[in-house]
């Protein structure tokens, strides 16, 4: 059997895209911003935020964890969720890259 398509791509731009992914929902990315605001909570205190059913943010947050942006702990009968901020960052330092690799090689015809 012959390599994936997914294999011509670095691990890092294959993390990227899935973090990209993850991102691309504002459902998500409102609960991102939630998540940021507070220090931790359950998935309770979101759906008491957001205009979504419990189900439904339950699965957003399945993907924000799938992609590593949201860790959750158990504690009783409750999830606590936060944001893992190295996932963030790893983000934010592939944009800043772009950025400076833009600004040092500008194109002329944009």
């Amino acid at each position: 059997m012959g390599a994936s398509k997914a294999d011509a791509f670095s691990v890092e731009q294959q993390d990227l895209a899935s973090l990209s992914k993850a991102l691309a929902h504002p459902a998500r990315i409102a609960i991102i911003q939630y998540l940021m605001n507070v220090d931790s909570c359950i998935c309770g205190d979101i759906v008491n935020e957001l205009p979504l059913a419990q189900p439904t943010v339950s699965q957003h947050l399945k993907e924000l964890k799938l992609a590593g942006i949201v860790k959750g702990n158990i504690e009783g009968n409750s999830i606590c969720y936060c944001i893992d901020t190295d996932k963030i960052q790893a983000l934010l330092g592939f944009i800043q890259s772009l950025v400076a690799s833009k600004q040092a090689n500008p194109n002329p015809c944009c």
